[in-house]
């Protein structure tokens, strides 16, 4: 994945993945409801819809995720 110059940290999906792990991180449960963490998400900083969609597809990529009927769950 290339960085471009003209994006602001904020809205990077490596940011944003970053903040979703860490809101995943203060859950006692491993399989998190997926409309939840995006309200937790949005208390600490406001993200688009569509650049969660986007940083939740990045860490299921990584591994780090994965979904078992609209909850999230974690693999770390």
């Amino acid at each position: 994945m290339i960085i471009g110059k003209d994006i602001s940290p904020q809205n990077n999906v490596y940011h944003i993945g970053a903040k979703i792990i860490q809101v995943l991180k203060g859950y006692d449960s491993d399989s998190i409801d997926f409309f939840e963490v995006y309200s937790d998400l949005n208390k600490c900083e406001k993200v688009s819809f569509n650049l969660f969609s986007l940083a939740l597809d990045w860490l299921y990529l990584l591994g780090v995720i994965d979904n078992n009927e609209g909850q999230l769950k974690r693999c770390f």
